[in-house]
């Protein structure tokens, strides 16, 4: 049944043998094998031509998914609003399975509703609304914007019968392409006739109605890029008349008023303008620049994004630089102060050394003073016995009986002497040697502790040296703090400036502007409306421009 009726909206013959084909194999319960999908894909989709109904196949398609997804909850929207509240989403929803509407799509439809009801946008409403989505989830499902547009937070103040004429004439310019409509009067061909009828002015075509609940369709106008159209002056009792010209026929119309005709002439002109350029319905094409436009601040963002870890993860790896240079300044410093106790600890074994070696000098010295001393007691022993000897001398002189035995005696007492001097050369050498070591041990306890003080100023100059560069490095550290906070402020003023955009396009994104009435002297029509300035302000802008240009050239 479900096939049958895909194949009549869309206007696709149906094969029943290639269903119970693709099906053949599954034929216990419910489809769960295959899946339903590949036959839809294949025999179905793959066979669409575009020429159906459209609104058709959406109210099947809602037919199939409302009743087990819409709320149950009481709405102040009737059931055939919604249909058109979930059409819509599904043109403004974004490319991608599961279908969601951005927040920017949101706050556009509910503008568009609330100008056809003819509110005021609450702006700040909506950005704390917007603020409470964004902090949860990317968008809304197609379920939850009926509820949101049903539960009558935007649209306080407002019955439901307004509510339901804004969401119809939304859904009659997005989903139908209904660019303008409304009553006017239309000449006849034949019988030259005025009739009132209901045109609906589309982007290729302008039908006319008997009335407004397009029953009774009674013709066609066909627009291209050779359709043109013209005010026409008043003739016949009618007022307010253009002319549309095609190539087969022209249409003589008479619009209520001038404010009518007006706006029918400029919205058939932007019409035929479009036709020419090729240009998709200004709905369509404004909700494809708000697309490329999202993307493009997406790309923005995580450009940012990816800058923002770059510049993140350089100064992790300063970070851990510093922390390494740290850590080996902190080794160093310990080293250094290791290698000071131990210099400290050395100049005072020295020290010691120095003071035993002073001590055992001192000793040595004592007990050289004292055999000095004892030689010195020893050579006035000496003296006195040559004084002996000599008076001996004398005696043996006076006894001359004695003489022999005096010389012999004297010669032993030389001898004596001899080995004395000896004696005392031998020990005063000794006392030169010992005096030297000294000297030599006393120089050699200056150069160790020169050398250990040449030492200890070079370890104070790498240290120096490294807590310069702790320093310099500090100094890197915060450049890229800088730099962080200065990458952190541009995102800040993107996504502000992200906002200013997204309320710009809102503002100036309408489908359709209303042409206000104008002054009554003579004035230019583009096809954007009437001008905003006469042909003299138009020719004192373009001089100001030539000037401007001139000057900047």
């Amino acid at each position: 049944v479900l096939s049958h009726n895909l194949c009549t909206v869309l206007n696709v013959p149906h094969d029943p043998v290639a269903l119970e084909e693709h099906f053949r194999d599954d034929d216990e319960g419910p489809v769960s094998n295959q899946g339903y999908m590949p036959y839809l894909n294949k025999f179905i989709l793959e066979k669409v031509q575009g020429n159906f109904d459209k609104v058709e196949f959406n109210r099947m398609c809602w037919t199939l998914c409302a009743k087990k997804n819409l709320s149950k909850s009481p709405l102040l929207i009737s059931d055939e609003d919604a249909f058109k509240v979930w059409v819509i989403f599904n043109f403004l929803s974004e490319d991608k399975y599961p279908l969601i509407i951005v927040p920017e799509e949101i706050e556009y439809l509910l503008k568009k509703i609330t100008e056809a009801m003819g509110a005021g946008w609450q702006q700040e409403q909506f950005d704390h609304y917007k603020i409470a989505l964004n902090t949860s989830r990317e968008g809304l499902s197609a379920w939850e914007l009926i509820e949101l547009i049903g539960s009558g937070q935007f649209s306080k103040g407002m019955d439901r019968q307004t509510v339901s004429m804004a969401i119809n004439e939304v859904f009659n310019e997005l989903i139908l392409d209904v660019l303008k409509q409304g009553y006017m009067l239309k000449k006849g061909h034949k019988r030259k006739n005025w009739m009132e009828r209901w045109f609906v002015l589309k982007p290729n075509i302008i039908s006319y109605y008997v009335s407004e609940d397009l029953k009774d369709k009674k013709g066609d106008i066909i627009l291209d890029g050779n359709c043109c159209v013209e005010a026409l002056p008043d003739k016949d009792g009618k007022k307010c008349l253009f002319l549309i010209k095609c190539l087969d026929k022209t249409f003589e119309i008479s619009a209520s008023d001038k404010k009518k005709k007006q706006e029918w002439i400029q919205a058939i002109q932007s019409t035929v303008s479009l036709l020419r350029a090729g240009s998709p319905p200004p709905h369509k094409e404004a909700r494809q620049k708000r697309k490329e436009l999202r993307q493009k601040l997406l790309a923005e963002q995580e450009e940012l994004e990816r800058q923002m870890k770059e510049l993140q993860a350089a100064n992790e790896n300063k970070q851990k630089e510093l922390e390494t240079v740290r850590k080996q300044l902190e080794a160093a410093a310990a080293r250094a102060a290791e290698e000071e106790k131990k210099r400290l600890q050395t100049q005072v074994e020295l020290q010691d050394r120095f003071s035993l070696e002073l001590e055992r000098e001192k000793m040595v010295r004592q007990k050289m003073e004292e055999q000095v001393a004892q030689k010195s007691s020893e050579l006035e022993q000496y003296l006195q016995r040559v004084r002996e000897l000599e008076e001996m001398y004398k005696q043996l002189q006076e006894a001359l009986e004695d003489e022999k035995q005096a010389r012999q005696d004297e010669e032993t007492v030389r001898k004596l002497q001899a080995r004395l001097l000896e004696e005392e050369t031998a020990k005063r050498a000794e006392l030169e040697k010992w005096h030297l070591q000294q000297q030599q041990t006393i120089q050699m306890t200056e150069a160790e502790k020169q050398e250990l003080e040449n030492q200890r100023m070079m370890k104070e100059q790498a240290l120096q040296v490294a807590m310069e560069q702790l320093k310099q490095l500090e100094l890197e550290r915060k450049e890229a703090l800088e730099q962080y906070e200065e990458v952190k402020k541009k995102l800040e003023t993107a996504a502000n400036n992200t906002k200013s955009w997204k309320d710009k396009v809102a503002h100036h994104e309408g489908l359709i502007r209303l042409i206000e009435p104008g002054s009554k002297n003579p004035h230019l029509i583009t096809n954007w409306g009437p001008a905003a300035f006469t042909e003299a302000e138009l020719e004192e802008r373009q001089r100001s421009w030539k000037g401007k240009k001139a000057t900047s050239e």
